[in-house]
């Protein structure tokens, strides 16, 4: 009978170490899958926002006049969006201390938060612009290593650039949905730690002038 026992507990052990290979494999899988599909659509949207910067200098000289966005007429807008493979982008946020540029999808959802960071509420132009991604090393899993006056950037898709200088960070509970949404910030990031038992948030503010080195 000790034997039967001990045989048992040796492969439940042995399952239990399989099952942790198998979604330790597969959450690296995951992961790659993300990093490659945010890549292919973040170089998509770089050359579709090259060829909109093209026509907006195209337009200022020909017409002799300073361009004015539509959102600056119109700062309650819906933001504009491409679609790249049958997903609608809203624009590119680059992070440059963490050396990221990553697509930003309009909507979030559960599904959509593993292709690429999604607009989880707000807007560029309105500001309480929120932005959520999975804690993917290609995605916002360095958030942490943020700190104050660190620069990020946001592109639309209709040739607007945007500065945010981040402020602080801060430490959420997942239930902590209202103070996420709350202050009075231009701009945020979160994440999920590990095992999705608090949210990394960094809170910034919109900036002018030339983008930092």
């Amino acid at each position: 009978m000790k034997i039967k026992k001990g045989s048992v507990f040796i492969i439940a052990g042995l399952a239990l170490i399989l099952a942790a290979g198998i979604l330790a494999s597969y959450n690296l899988y995951d992961a790659k899958r993300a990093e490659k599909t945010a890549l292919l659509a973040a170089e998509e949207l770089s050359r579709y926002l090259e060829e909109k910067q093209k026509q907006i200098e195209g337009y200022s000289k020909y017409e002799d006049v300073d361009f004015i966005p539509d959102y600056v007429l119109y700062p309650d807008m819906e933001m504009p969006t491409t679609e790249i493979n049958g997903y609608k982008y809203i624009g590119v946020l680059e992070i440059p201390s963490l050396e990221l540029t990553l697509p930003v999808l309009d909507t979030w959802s559960d599904f959509l938060l593993k292709i690429s960071p999604c607009r989880y509420e707000g807007s560029a132009y309105t500001g309480s612009f929120i932005i959520a991604a999975h804690n993917y090393t290609s995605h916002f899993s360095n958030l942490k290593h943020l700190a104050p006056g660190d620069r990020i950037v946001f592109k639309d898709v209709a040739g607007n650039t945007f500065y945010y200088d981040v402020v602080v960070q801060e430490s959420l509970e997942p239930t902590d949905v209202e103070e996420m949404k709350g202050g009075d910030w231009d701009l945020t990031l979160f994440t999920c730690t590990p095992g999705g038992q608090y949210r990394v948030t960094v809170r910034c503010e919109k900036t002018e002038g030339i983008p930092k080195e």
